[in-house]
């Protein structure tokens, strides 16, 4: 999926950008649409999506052409390059010009989806096609594509997040493997850094939050925490897993020169994209990314032998190690959509057919959704690939909750994390319940 589209829904900004605008655009109030059409009737459905890039359009173009084969009487009107914003306006108003099937990379939004009822509830269509959404789904992927009781998105295509290693560096260093745990990572990656004239030159690893892609939530993932206990009540402070995490990420900078020495670095650093990224240049000799980097390191042809590995977890989850952030594309019926059942033939063909599924995924190199998909033999064989297939499969790993807010509680969390490693917050106890009151007077009022 990524670089092209350069992977919007993984940066914290348009979270924010849409979660305000779901909250404050009247979602509330859906147009109503109907489950009574024949979807053996000819129709002409509009289905919506973000992908952009050509590589990416054209596989999604052989996919809705392979679904008109099978439903001769379906047409399928695609429009690619839509975000969430622009779909949310369309299913306000309604109308013959809205989207029947939508898809989203924003799966923090699945709490507003669901709650706003703007995306219709998909567990009748679920029934009514005797589809076992647990046997079907990996637990944590359908975990992101519902809130409370409803379940208003499948999940199409996901992205386990791993380590990515300089094979070259760590030769040079004597270190035969990845660390596990930890401990193992900050004693790694101080060997890895190098200085000179009291400037770092090169990070074994940057625990920066606003590097890339490490947002401190994709990280704490490898701490396995509750965010919210059974009421929706945001737990952060009494969370203990929360304050292991900053203390490790604090061990994890200071041992490679600190977090101002560290930030010069990743200042000098190009865009995430280009050939002069941090690691792509060797100034990272470890990184936080997603699958879809490794068929961008394999076009760019860096000067050195790369390899991937899980990220490591805390010293007392070794039992855990495996396991990794996981995110990904959901995908759903407008409620405003007049033709639901025909809609529901689409949206079921493109995630949960095994062999749609693999091919789709193969084609833009992103994690299949179903467990069939995840076991397939004709998936990529690449042994790069495979280490984030068995991410996604591990048990320990973890995705994001939904919530009613979308994305605001998860923004919150940034904003926390990026004070406390550069030591603005105070003290970390009170700011913690500070946050968490944060959070429950934002989901107060976005419930009322």
């Amino acid at each position: 999926m990524p670089p092209p589209r350069l992977r919007p829904r993984l940066r914290a900004w348009p979270v924010v950008l849409l979660a305000v605008g779901l909250l404050v655009s009247g979602c509330a109030n859906p147009s109503v649409g109907s489950a009574d059409d024949d979807p053996d009737a000819p129709v002409t459905l509009k289905f919506w999506h973000g992908w952009s890039e050509p590589g990416e359009v054209k596989a999604i173009d052989r996919s809705i052409a392979r679904f008109e084969e099978l439903h001769p009487n379906i047409r399928v009107e695609v429009t690619g390059n839509v975000n969430d914003a622009t779909v949310n306006q369309a299913l306000r108003a309604g109308g013959d010009k809205a989207p029947d099937v939508v898809s989203s990379f924003t799966t923090n939004n699945v709490g507003q989806y669901c709650d706003s009822g703007m995306w219709a509830d998909l567990d009748p269509f679920l029934d009514k096609s005797g589809i076992d959404k647990k046997k079907v789904f990996p637990r944590t992927l359908l975990d992101y594509t519902r809130y409370e009781r409803t379940q208003c998105a499948l999940p199409l295509l996901a992205d386990a997040f791993g380590l990515y290693y300089n094979k070259d560096a760590f030769a040079e260093a004597g270190i035969k493997r990845p660390p596990r745990t930890m401990s193992e990572f900050t004693k790694v990656a101080a060997k890895l850094t190098k200085r000179e004239g009291g400037r770092v030159e090169r990070a074994g690893f940057m625990p920066n939050f606003r590097l890339y892609q490490n947002s401190p939530d994709r990280m704490f993932a490898q701490w396995g925490p509750r965010y919210f206990d059974g009421k929706g009540r945001a737990r952060l402070a009494k969370e203990p897993r929360t304050r292991q995490f900053f203390r490790a990420m604090r061990k994890l900078s200071d041992a490679q020169g600190g977090y101002r020495a560290l930030e010069r670095l990743r200042q000098g650093f190009g865009d995430e994209m280009s050939k002069q990224s941090g690691f792509m240049t060797g100034k990272l000799a470890m990184h936080l990314d997603g699958e879809w980097r490794g068929l961008m390191l394999k076009e760019a042809k860096p000067d050195f032998a790369w390899g991937v590995a899980p990220l490591p977890v805390p010293d007392d989850q070794a039992d855990a190690y495996g396991r990794g952030y996981l995110t990904g594309t959901v995908a759903g019926i407008a409620h405003s959509s007049k033709h639901q059942n025909a809609a529901w033939e689409l949206l079921k063909f493109l995630t949960t057919d095994t062999d749609q599924v693999v091919s789709f995924a193969n084609a833009i190199h992103n994690i299949p959704s179903t467990k069939a998909a995840l076991n397939s033999p004709e998936l990529d064989a690449d042994p790069d690939f495979r280490t984030f297939l068995r991410i996604a499969k591990n048990p320990h790993s973890q995705a994001l909750p939904p919530s009613t807010t979308g994305g605001q509680y998860v923004t919150a969390f940034q904003d926390f994390s990026y004070s406390v490693e550069a030591g603005k917050a105070g003290d970390l106890e009170v700011g913690l319940r500070a946050l968490d009151r944060q959070i429950d007077a934002d989901t107060l009022q976005a419930k009322n």
